[in-house]
Order: C-alpha cells, then structure tokens, then sequence
C-alpha cells in the first residue's frame, strides 16, 4: 500500500467546518458515541482460501479463511483428496503424495501463522471419494476392470486420463442423464465415526478450538444441491429432513470431539437453497425447518449443536448502480431486489439479515449469524466493486453478523481488496474501522452509506461511502463533543485503484465538519473524542 502527499483531483483537505468550496451538499451523518455500542465481529472480514497470498491474509489482518466450496464435499481426510462432482467431470482423486490431512493441515498452520481463524467443511453426503489416485465416476474409454463403461458423453476431461480412460461428464450425447451404477468403485461410505476422528486428528495436531486450534467447522456445502452437483453419488438429491438429520448426527460428532468448537449450517444456496420444499417441511422455509429442527435435537440432547445458522447470498445486479443498490437487499424494509424469492415467497423486500435474525428468534434462539460465501464482485476490477465490498462489510458490521466469508478472493492488487484494507489496515499500521460500532445514521444510505465505530473511549472511526458519482460536502455531526477537533482522512478513489491515500485532516468544531467526498469514493476519519 502506498501513502504520501500527491492526491486526487478533489480538496478533502478543505473540509473543514465552513470550508471554501461550493460542492453538493450530501445527506448528513449523525454519530452519537455514547449509543448502540455492539461488538463488531473480526470473523466478518472473511474469504475463502483459493488463492489467497499468506503477504495479504496478514496485511488485511482477515479473521477467517473458510475451507469450503463444492470440491470440499467428498473430501476424504485419510486420502487428503476429494471429487470435484459436475464441477468437474466428476474427477477424484489426483494427490500422488498423500498426508492424510494434509491439505487442510496447511491451511491451518497459515492461518495460525496471521492469527486468522480456520473454518473447515465437515463432509456430511453420504459418500466420499475413496482414494487418492486419480478416478471418475463417468468413464467413457479404455475402463478398468472395477468399473463399468458408460459410452459417449457430452463432453470429456481433456487433460486427465486415470488408468487410460476418458472422463465424461455423465450426459450422454443426446443430453440424457446417465446412471452411476457403482457407486462404489470409487467412493466409500462417509460416517460420524470418520469424520470425528478427523476432527481428533486436527485437535491432536492444533489444539481445541477454545485454545488455538480449528474454531469453526462447516457441515458440507449446498446440501440442496448435491442433485446436481453430486448427482453420481446422489441422483435424487436429498430433501431437508434428510439434511437436517445428517447435519444434526455430524455436528454432535464435533462437538463430541470438541466442545468449544463453533458449527455452521446449512450453508446452502442463495435464493432456493434458503426455501426447499415447504410443503415437507412443516410448511416452513428450508432455513426456518433446519433451524427447527437442529433445537428439537439439542434440546433432547440438552447440549446446543449449532452455532451459527448460515446461508449463502450471490447479490443481484446488472450495472455499477444496481451493484451499489443491491446492498440494501441486506437489510432495506423499502427496497425490493427483484429477485422470484422476494416476488414468489417473501411477498416484498429482502431484508435478508433481519429476516434471518427473526427466523433464529423464533426457531433457535442464541444462534448467530454467518454468510461462509457470498460475492458484490462484478468481477471487472471496478471501482464499485470495492465501494459495494466496503457497503456490505460496514452493514455486516452495523448488523451484527458473526462471521462472513467472500468467495473468490481478490489479487492484492484488485479494488475489492483495498474495501478490506480500508477496515482493517487503513494506515498500513494495523489501524482501521475500531471494534466497537456506535450508532451512526446517514440520511440517505443510498448516496453516502456511513459506519462508525470506536477504537478506544477516545477514538472514533467513520466509514463513509459516497456511492454517487459526484463530489459531495457531507455534513458530519458527532453528539457529545464540545471542543475542536482534528480527524486524519484516508480515501480510495477511482483517481487512483493502486492505494488508499492518507490525504490530511479535516477539522471538527464542537463535533460538526463538512467533509469533501470525491465522487465514488470510500474514507475513514479517525476522530479524537471527548
């Protein structure tokens, strides 16, 4: 990250209480120190492992990195690999060297390395992949003698040939469906038994959660969808009874091996992995009957198995504006995403995060919140893309999220990556948004979004967010403050996506500033408070 005195084309520096210039006024911000103070969790600064620089995971301070995805659901601990299912022409295998354990080993000890946390997928499917050379579930060539011959297919694994066969990807030229009918040529049964005694293995290795070892573990990933996904081992997929009970069984058997471990589930898909099938479901939303059903278990265990209630969310947009709009789908009562789960089955808005903190209320009080995979990344390298990165991160933290993990992490270098510096490491010193979140409203979240907090009782922090093209003077007011004040400034713009520029100060009297936002821009000040 680069700092130093050269900056944009805007005067932030002149944004002073009564300054010279004669920008748009935007919507003002109200910070009372004094209210709402709430934890702010460090595991909402979250992604997901693949591809993840160890310089980066430190430099963004990231609480956790989540081993998960669909190439994690037939991991076998034993042969320390998996089997991509439809992802990937249902391959398997592929480790010449296996260390039972040994890829999420790693990840661990690089974890444990930036003081981030761990949360690791615990296959809950039935069957898991059963060894560690290569094998597939569809071949279409030159089959072993272990293993039936399915014929043509629609498309074959081009690079990899196990045993001299071609892999298909279980559709026939004609587009039909075919059978795995042995399923066990090149998977073996998963138990509780299996998997709780990787989980000894990674206490015998790391230590409990509660004292530095693995803190979170995952029961699989989009159960709903193993249909598809995992269609050779489940070609009928399994419905949420099923779900809930093989989620249930496994999250006892971590807790078994380890008390202070934190479980997640279902960590299904967005939009139809929340919903099910209602109508076998008690006439509830597949979140509302896991989450039912997951108390009805520890109640009659009189031990809590879940600890945080976790989903899945892809945003829906189409453009840079709709990107930035797509955030109040979190949490908005006054904006409808568009999407057929608001139309078809919520009868209005989203309002995902209150809607699934009522959902907890009534059907298993005490849970917490997590989303292990979510992506606002248009994928384009743009501005907005940090902006709307920044957005959610401020109301994950607003909101009370405990724990949030973004899928296909950024290079270094990406926009979307300086919204995690801007949080955690603004000044390049391990300083960012403090841990504490304070009440903080903007008068319209839609134009300029804010989110305060404090790191100490003598410092607060402001997160504002100018999602409008143009330059604008925030009217800033902090309740409780009496005297002058100084608040360091450091901003992101699309003047320059390299670095976030410490950019001066902007003077504060008796608490009150106008503070210049360059358009699409994101800052922190940093406030001395009384």
């Amino acid at each position: 990250m680069m700092y130093g005195a050269r900056f944009l084309a805007s005067a932030v520096l002149a944004g002073l209480a009564g300054g010279a210039f004669a920008q748009p006024a935007g919507p003002a911000i109200s910070v009372d120190p004094s209210a709402g103070q709430h934890p702010i969790s460090p595991y909402i600064y979250g992604m997901a492992e693949y591809g993840v620089s160890q310089a980066f995971q430190a430099q963004a301070r990231l609480g956790v990195l989540r081993w998960g995805g669909d190439g994690t659901t037939r991991y076998n601990w034993q042969v320390d690999s998996s089997n991509a299912g439809f992802d990937w022409f249902f391959m398997g295998g592929g480790n010449a060297n296996p260390v039972p354990s040994g890829a999420p080993d790693a990840l661990v000890r690089a974890d444990q390395a930036t003081h981030s946390a761990t949360l690791l997928t615990i296959p809950i499917i039935p069957y898991i992949n059963s060894e560690a050379a290569w094998n597939c579930s569809f071949p279409v060539t030159g089959t072993p003698t272990n293993q039936p011959d399915y014929g043509p297919q629609q498309a074959t694994n081009p690079y990899v040939f196990p045993a001299g066969e071609s892999c298909g990807n279980s559709l026939t030229t004609a587009g039909a469906q075919l059978t795995d009918t042995d399923v066990l040529a090149n998977n073996v049964a998963n138990t509780t038994a299996f998997q709780k005694a990787w989980v000894a293995h990674l206490v015998g290795t790391f230590g409990q959660a509660g004292k530095g070892g693995v803190k979170f573990y995952q029961l699989d990933n989009e159960p709903f969808g193993w249909g598809n996904t995992h269609r050779d081992v489940m070609p009928n997929g399994a419905d949420y009874a099923t779900i809930s009970a093989l989620g249930a069984q496994y999250a006892l058997a971590v807790k078994q091996q380890d008390s202070s471990a934190q479980v997640l589930g279902p960590s299904d898909f967005t939009l139809g992995g929340w919903i099910g099938s209602p109508a076998a479901q008690n006439n509830l939303y597949a979140g509302q009957y896991y989450l039912q059903q997951m108390a009805a278990f520890g109640a009659a265990r009189k031990r809590r198995v879940l600890d945080y209630f976790d989903e899945h969310y892809y945003f829906n947009f189409t453009d840079p504006a709709s990107q930035l709009a797509s955030t109040r789908t979190l949490w908005d009562p006054a904006y409808n995403g568009g999407t057929w789960v608001e139309q078809y089955y919520f009868d209005g808005p989203m309002q995902l995060i209150p809607r699934f903190r009522q959902w907890i209320a009534q059907y298993y009080p005490g849970t917490k919140l997590a989303f292990s995979e979510y992506s606002i990344d248009s994928g384009n390298k743009l501005i907005t893309d940090a902006l709307a990165q920044a957005d959610v991160l401020g109301i994950f933290g607003r909101e009370g999220v405990g724990l949030a993990t973004m899928w296909n992490p950024p290079q270094p270098t990406d926009p979307i990556a300086f919204s995690f510096l801007l949080y955690r490491n603004a000044d390049n010193a391990g300083h960012g948004l403090g841990a504490t979140g304070v009440q903080t409203v903007s008068a319209d979240q839609g134009a300029v979004s804010a989110y305060g907090a404090l790191r100490n009782p003598h410092a607060l922090s402001l997160v504002l967010i100018n999602k409008t093209t143009g330059e604008l003077a925030v009217p800033v007011r902090v309740a409780g403050q009496t005297g002058a004040g100084v608040a360091a400034m450091y901003s992101y713009t699309g003047a320059d996506l390299t670095a976030i520029h410490r950019v001066g100060n902007v003077a504060f009297g008796a608490g009150a500033a106008n503070v210049i936002l360059p358009g699409y821009s994101m800052s922190l000040l940093v406030l001395p408070v009384e």
